[in-house]
């Protein structure tokens, strides 16, 4: 070494100290490669923590034409905590909430360049839609420059991707593209609740008739309370959200609002409609199953009256059980176009069912599943006393009783009055 020249011994030590840096930068690097193997590509490869429905019941609806594609899943949006997931671009790919998503052009000709107007929702139009299967749809185009229309959209399809039932409106489609949010779902072809309550056009419901509504919404709400898990609270159950299907089946719309039910049920802005709104909800700001039976006890009220909630309603059924004793006399209350047409144990006992759903204790109300068992006990008592009837008359007076049935069927008779919705259109 002592031979070495100084120079050569220096350069040999700056390669040493050099080589010795370069090792520590590649182990480095070696670790954070490690630790992050998707950088660079990470949107492209995120993962939904949401499964999807394989066997949900929506998940098999075509409502277009369109080619089912293999490209990837569109990223995530976020909505705060909660994650909003898209799904397969311009196809009918089923979306990780079961529901399918349709693009804006599919929607576009479905509904002649939006020009079919049905009705006008909370956040926006409600368009009818003629899809190229011929299957006929609404959908609901929510307003862009409304945040609580986005929030109703996330909402709705994320519930609605889970909750299936007979006496629910069955949301089958989505769009969110080109900054527009809509909805699509079953085309219910009668219309609103109310607009056959209060539309002097159409031919009054028959008492009958108003029972079995109270029945379907009754169960659609029972399902939510008992049947959803999690439960799920409506907050804003009313005749407009209440839709009739080709027999006059009745279902519940518009989840909006809707939650599912957990420990703090607290809300810092009262949402919902005024005249339907629970006064312990207004004074206390908390929201629970109970809200929502007030509000369908203002709905049984509003069907044997027919009258609206904003026309003073409520303070007629006051006075009403003022001079009654809670469980009989209500027959002053009744809708005048019955003309009489009604039975008056049933008319008691659904109004009485009403009233006990209007306590002022929340705790002293019936459950959805108490509801529904007395609405079936009336239904099922009346049709035992038509049984009973039939059996004890005459052959003559069946065949005429039969007969007259069938001309009065308040279904079948509602079936004849075709509207003009309920026909399928061009552009």
């Amino acid at each position: 070494m002592e031979d070495l020249p100084s120079g050569l011994i220096i350069g040999i030590s700056i390669g040493v100290v050099i080589g010795v840096i370069l090792a520590v930068l590649a182990l480095l690097c070696h670790r954070v490669h490690r630790r992050h193997p998707h950088i660079g590509n990470s949107s492209s490869r995120r993962a939904v923590t949401i499964p999807i429905r394989k066997n949900a019941a929506d998940a098999c609806t075509v409502l277009s034409d369109s080619s089912v594609g293999t490209e990837t899943p569109k990223t995530p949006i976020q909505y705060g905590t909660s994650m909003w997931f898209g799904s397969v671009r311009k196809s009918n790919m089923v979306s990780a909430t079961g529901i399918l998503e349709y693009s804006y052009k599919d929607l576009q000709k479905a509904t002649c360049n939006f020009s079919t107007l049905i009705g006008q929702g909370a956040y926006g139009p409600v368009y009818k839609a003629q899809m190229p299967t011929g299957d006929t749809v609404a959908v609901k185009v929510l307003a862009t420059d409304s945040t609580q229309g986005k929030k109703e959209f996330h909402t709705e399809v994320m519930l609605l991707g889970r909750l299936h039932h007979r006496n629910l409106v069955n949301l089958i489609g989505y769009c969110a593209e080109k900054g527009q949010y809509m909805l699509i779902y079953v085309y219910m072809s009668r219309g609103s609740l109310s607009s056959h309550l209060y539309d002097e056009v159409l031919e009054p419901l028959s008492w009958d008739l108003r029972v079995h509504i109270a029945l379907d919404v009754a169960r659609g709400l029972e399902y939510l309370h008992d049947g959803a898990v999690p439960s799920v609270i409506h907050r804003d159950i009313k005749s407009s959200n209440i839709l009739l299907d080709e027999s006059m089946g009745a279902r519940v719309a518009d989840f909006g609002l809707s939650m599912e039910e957990r420990v703090n049920k607290y809300a810092s802005n009262i949402r919902g409609t005024f005249g339907y709104l629970d006064p312990e909800y207004i004074s206390t700001r908390t929201f629970t199953k109970k809200s929502d039976v007030y509000s369908f006890g203002v709905l049984l009220f509003e069907l044997v009256a027919a009258r609206n909630p904003f026309q003073g309603l409520l303070e007629h059924v006051e006075v009403a059980a003022m001079t009654t004793d809670g469980k009989s006399g209500w027959e002053e209350i009744v809708d005048s176009r019955l003309n009489g047409k009604y039975n008056v144990q049933e008319l008691n006992d659904v109004s009485t069912l009403a009233y006990k759903c209007l306590n002022s204790l929340p705790k002293k109300r019936p459950s959805m599943r108490e509801i529904v068992q007395v609405l079936a006990r009336v239904i099922e008592s009346r049709r035992s006393l038509q049984h009973h009837k039939q059996l004890s008359a005459t052959p003559e007076e069946v065949s005429i009783s039969v007969d007259q049935l069938h001309q009065r069927s308040p279904i079948s008779r509602h079936r004849r009055v075709q509207s003009a919705d309920s026909t399928t259109e061009s552009c």
